[in-house]
C-alpha cells in the first residue's frame, strides 16, 4: 500500500536527456520491472511521444495501460535502425514483458551459413549459429533485403544457394550461374574462388558494386527509364541493408583449420613481441545498462581458451556509463591481485625492492611449484584429491600480453593503473571493434592487419570470448534482480525480509521450492506470513 501512494515522477522532463538517435526504450514500473520494450528510429521524439496529452488522449486502451504503469523509463542507443530492431528482439526474449506482443516467440533472425567442408559449398539461410566449421554470416534483420542480396549475388558471382551437395543438371544449364564463367567449365577448386569472393561481399567489401549499380540507375533516369531506375534503387537500398556491418558480424574469408601455436606466434611476429605470448588476459565492459555495469577476464593459453582463469567483476567505484574508468578499476584489480597473491604464496623470495615488478614476477614464476601447470597425471595412479587440486589449481603469474576491448580511452587507462603497479613493462594492446584496430602505447598510428591474418583471427577469438563471457554475466545478473522483485508485490516482505530470505535460499527459484516449514524457520518470517509467502511465489 505504501508503494501504490507514492508520488509518480515526472518524466516529460527526462525526455529532454534523450538523445536523437536510433535505439530502443525500456519501460519500467514502480518495481522497476521492464513491462514494454520498443525500438526507434529517433529516440527523442519517439519516447516523447508518449507524454504529449494529445497523444494519449488517442492512445488505444493497451497503450493507456502501460502508460498508467510506466514509472521510469531507459534507453540504449546503437548505430543504425536495424541494429535496433536487433536489440529490441534480444531484450524482449530477456524480459518478456506484459505490454510486447512481438517477439515473444522464439523466432530469431535469419543467418547466411556457408559449409567450407563441402566441396561445392553453398550460401543457405539457417536461424541458429552452430559449432559446426561453418561460416556464418549476420545476424540480418531485413528478411526481404536479405533474400534479394542472395538472387545478386547468383547473377553477380555465380554462386550456388540452397539445396545440397555439387551442382544439379539444371543448375549447370541455368544462365544465373554463368558469370563470368560458365558452371559446367570449372572445376571445384575453381568454384571456391567464387565464394570467397561472395563472403568478401558479406563482409562488407561491395562499396564498389553498389557505385556500379548507382551509376547503372542514374543513367536509366536520364533515358526516362524510370521503372529499370526503381528496380536498381531497390536493389541498391536491399544491398546496403544486408551488407552494412552488425556489431556481431563475422568477419574472415574462408579459413581452414585452425592452428593455435602458429597463430600465437603470427601474433608476436606482427606486434614484435619479445617471445610468443603463451598466456593473453583479456578485458571487456559490459555496460549495455547502467544498472549492473560489469567487466570479464577471459585467459587463453597457447592459442586456446583456460577456462580455470577467467574472471569476472562488478564494476564498484564508477557511476554511470565510463568505460575508461570500469577498465582502469578492473585492471587494477586484477593485477594487484596478482601481485598480493605472488607475495603470499612466496614471501620469501616476494621482495622487491631491488627489482621491477615484471622481473620480481617473473622471477617468482620460476621458484612458485604452479606458475606453469603440471603435466597430466595418470588417473589410474592418482588420487580424487590429486585430480582435483590439479584440475583446479590457478597459476599465479603475469600474462605474455594483455589485451583490452578498446581503442586509445581504454588503452590508456589501463595502461596508466599499470604504471601505477610497477607492471608498465608488460605487453598490452587495444583492440578496437569498428575497424579492427590494434593500438599499442606509445604509438600514435594504430596497426591494421589483413582480414585473413591469422594474428587478426586470434585476437577476434580473444575478444569474442570476452565478449560472451561479459555479456552472460550481466545477463545473469539483470535475470536474477527481475526475479528479486517479484518478492516485491508480495504484502508483508518488507526489505530487511527479503534480505534475510535471499540471504538463506539464494534465489527466488529456490525459495518457490522450499516448504512453509523452511520459510518459517528464516529469522523474522512468522508461521503465517510463510503460508501467505508460499502461496503467493506458488501463484506467480
Amino acid at each position: 500500500m505504501t508503494a501504490s501512494k507514492k508520488e509518480k515522477p515526472d518524466l516529460q522532463k527526462k525526455v529532454h536527456e534523450v538523445p536523437h538517435k536510433p535505439g530502443v526504450y525500456l519501460m519500467r514500473d514502480r518495481f522497476n520491472r521492464v513491462i514494454y520494450v520498443g525500438k526507434a528510429r529517433d529516440l527523442r521524439k519517439r519516447v516523447g511521444s508518449y507524454f504529449l496529452p494529445s497523444k494519449l488522449a488517442q492512445a488505444d486502451l493497451k497503450t493507456r495501460a502501460m502508460l498508467e504503469a510506466t514509472w521510469d523509463f531507459e534507453t540504449h542507443t546503437v548505430r543504425s535502425e536495424a541494429e535496433s530492431v536487433l536489440l529490441e528482439g534480444k531484450l524482449i526474449k530477456e524480459y518478456r514483458p506484459r505490454y510486447n506482443i512481438s517477439f515473444r516467440d522464439d523466432k530469431r533472425f535469419l543467418l547466411v551459413r556457408v559449409d567450407v567442408s563441402e566441396e561445392w559449398p553453398r550460401f543457405r539461410l539457417a536461424r541458429f549459429k552452430k559449432d559446426d566449421g561453418s561460416l556464418y554470416f549476420g545476424p540480418y534483420a531485413h528478411a526481404g533485403a536479405l533474400r534479394q542480396t542472395l538472387n545478386f549475388m547468383r547473377k553477380k558471382f555465380g554462386v550456388l544457394t540452397f539445396g545440397r551437395g555439387a551442382p544439379t543438371e539444371r543448375e549447370f544449364k541455368s544462365a544465373t550461374y554463368q558469370v563470368p564463367v560458365r558452371l559446367s567449365e570449372i572445376n571445384a577448386e575453381q568454384y571456391r574462388d567464387r565464394v570467397a569472393q561472395a563472403c568478401d561481399f558479406l563482409e562488407g567489401h561491395s562499396r564498389e558494386m553498389i557505385a556500379t549499380l548507382e551509376a547503372e540507375m542514374h543513367k536509366a533516369a536520364e533515358k526516362m527509364d524510370f521503372e529499370k531506375a526503381a528496380e536498381l534503387r531497390n536493389m541498391v537500398a536491399d544491398l546496403r541493408q544486408t551488407t552494412r556491418p552488425m556489431r556481431r558480424f563475422t568477419r574472415g574469408s574462408l579459413p581452414s583449420s585452425i592452428d593455435p601455436m602458429a597463430d600465437v606466434q603470427a601474433l608476436a611476429d606482427a606486434l614484435q613481441l619479445p617471445r610468443a605470448p603463451r598466456i593473453m588476459e583479456c578485458f571487456d565492459i559490459s555496460n549495455i545498462s547502467t544498472t549492473h555495469v560489469v567487466a570479464s577476464m577471459v585467459c587463453f593459453r597457447d592459442g586456446v581458451p583456460d577456462k580455470n582463469c577467467y574472471r569476472r567483476y562488478r564494476v564498484r567505484t564508477v557511476a554511470g556509463q565510463d568505460d575508461f574508468a570500469s577498465m582502469a578499476e578492473v585492471v587494477r584489480r586484477r593485477y594487484s591481485r596478482v601481485l598480493l597473491e605472488a607475495r603470499n604464496a612466496n614471501p620469501e623470495a616476494a621482495e622487491f625492492s631491488q627489482e621491477d615488478a615484471v622481473d620480481g614476477m617473473r622471477r617468482l614464476e620460476e621458484q612458485t611449484p604452479n606458475a606453469e601447470r603440471p603435466t597430466p597425471m595418470n588417473r589410474e595412479q592418482a588420487t580424487n584429491v590429486q585430480l582435483a587440486e590439479q584440475k583446479f589449481a590457478a597459476p599465479v603469474r603475469l600474462p605474455d600480453l594483455i589485451i583490452v576491448d578498446g581503442g586509445k580511452g581504454q588503452l590508456s587507462a589501463a595502461c596508466r593503473e599499470l604504471q601505477r603497479l610497477g607492471l608498465h613493462d608488460l605487453p598490452i594492446i587495444g583492440l578496437a571493434k569498428e575497424r579492427e584496430e590494434i593500438y599499442r602505447p606509445g604509438r600514435a598510428l594504430p596497426l591494421r592487419l589483413p582480414m585473413d591474418s591469422p594474428a587478426l583471427r586470434l585476437l577476434q577469438r580473444i575478444r569474442d570470448e570476452a565478449h560472451r563471457f561479459a555479456n552472460a554475466y550481466h545477463q545473469l545478473l539483470m535475470k536474477k534482480r527481475v526475479e528479486e522483485s517479484i518478492l516485491d508485490d508480495c504484502p508483508g516482505v518488507s526489505q530487511n525480509r527479503k534480505s534475510l530470505l535471499l540471504r538463506r535460499f539464494g534465489s527466488v527459484n529456490r525459495l518457490r521450492k522450499a516448504s512453509v516449514e523452511d520459510i518459517a524457520s528464516t529469522e523474522g518470517i512468522g508461521r503465517k506470513l510463510a503460508e501467505d509467502l508460499h502461496r503467493f511465489l506458488q501463484s506467480h
